[in-house]
């Protein structure tokens, strides 16, 4: 094969002007795929992160209303229930409204034993465990604002205010940095107990519930335990896997996955016709050679190997720019908006659909033109001025 190369590079040279225009379309096809996927992971919340044994109890009607804090001891007794711990939005702003930050008020002790993928040294995570009013903090957001460990930090709330009318800011000191393995790099957590007792509105209330379960085999089994046990009260509950909880989330904006998919096959289908176009003319402009080349002892299989190769190149050297320069992108975009998606980057499984996509799309276009050049006797050919 890579003998033909010189050959293959040669034909693409022919017509300059033309073969750069559709090698620009196709990179802007794979570019926009790339950022496309990008987006796709950031909107859905990259929900192939979440923990296969973690469950989430919430209020039935929306995640947005709180569940009595009450609940959290009653679902930690129920049967395959591991652990439990609680989490309660706080609506984190720094200093100006531009920096907000994905800011949760946890149960501290229970935290780390339902996400062990959340990692400090031992002497942060004893000061964290220790001082109540102290804060973790993932290692983008204090490299963005410089922050090291033992600063206090004054973190607005949009949503809590203090009950003695000192307004929304709560100091809180930094104990520790920590690691992830998740994705998350850039979250804040704190003590539920110092935003419950100093906050003036709905005390005693917490936002969800997150279950580590013994067996996730049994997860659906588990989930409608949980809601049994608060089912006809004032307050009922649904639970759900991670996994799901992520993805509803996400689909409050809309099924984003398919418009995507949709945009992307129009996009592709589009490249695909300019390619045909392109592969079809320069194919019918070198017929002469075409009978010459099957007169030197090339045979149709041959040929159409030529062709399909010509195409394919074409489409490896626009895709592969293409997604290169989307993986660039994605890398300046997701520093410019890291508060608003921590999980921002383009998924590495794009690289192998776009080889993928590479081919079928060079194989598509190259078709016509092979269907063309097999049929073609050598007589006709060589009588084509």
């Amino acid at each position: 094969m890579f003998k033909y190369l010189p050959l293959l590079w040669a034909n693409l040279g022919r017509k300059r002007l033309r073969t750069s225009l559709t090698l620009a379309s196709i990179i802007v096809a794979f570019l926009l795929f790339g950022l496309m996927q990008t987006l796709r992971v950031a909107m859905t919340g990259s929900p192939e992160l979440a923990g296969i044994d973690r469950l989430i109890t919430m209020h039935k009607t929306s995640f947005v209303q709180s569940l009595p804090l009450a609940y959290l001891n009653r679902v930690k007794g129920a049967d395959g229930v591991v652990v439990a711990t609680s989490q309660d939005w706080f609506g984190g702003v720094y200093q100006e409204d531009r920096n907000q930050l994905a800011t949760f008020a946890v149960e501290a002790p229970t935290f780390f034993e339902v996400y062990n993928e959340y990692q400090l040294k031992p002497e942060e995570k004893q000061a964290f465990l220790q001082d109540r009013t102290s804060a973790i903090v993932g290692p983008m957001v204090a490299e963005r604002f410089k922050w090291k460990v033992g600063d206090t930090i004054p973190l607005r709330s949009n949503i809590w205010t203090h009950k003695d009318g000192s307004g929304n800011v709560w100091p809180m000191k930094i104990a520790g940095i920590y690691h992830a393995t998740n994705g998350d790099n850039q979250s804040i957590y704190f003590h539920y107990d110092y935003l419950n007792e100093s906050r003036a509105e709905i005390r005693d209330m917490i936002g969800w519930v997150v279950v580590k379960v013994r067996d996730p085999g049994r997860s659906a089994d588990i989930a409608r335990s949980i809601d049994d046990l608060f089912r006809n009260s004032s307050t009922e509950t649904k639970t759900s896997t991670e996994k799901a909880f992520i993805q509803g989330f996400a689909n409050q904006m809309g099924n984003i996955g398919k418009l995507l998919t949709f945009v992307a096959a129009a996009v592709f289908f589009t490249m695909l016709l300019v390619t045909a176009n392109t592969m079809g003319q320069s194919i019918r402009e070198r017929i002469n050679e075409i009978g010459v080349m099957k007169t030197l002892g090339f045979s149709g299989a041959g040929v159409t190997f030529l062709i399909i190769a010509e195409a394919i190149l074409v489409t490896g050297l626009g895709g592969l720019i293409g997604l290169g320069l989307a993986a660039l992108a994605s890398k300046g975009i997701g520093a410019a908006v890291a508060q608003f998606f921590p999980v921002l980057g383009m998924p590495s499984a794009t690289w192998g659909i776009g080889v993928v996509l590479i081919v079928l799309l060079g194989g598509l276009a190259a078709a016509i033109p092979c269907a063309q050049a097999s049929r073609l006797k050598i007589v006709d050919a060589l009588r084509k001025s």
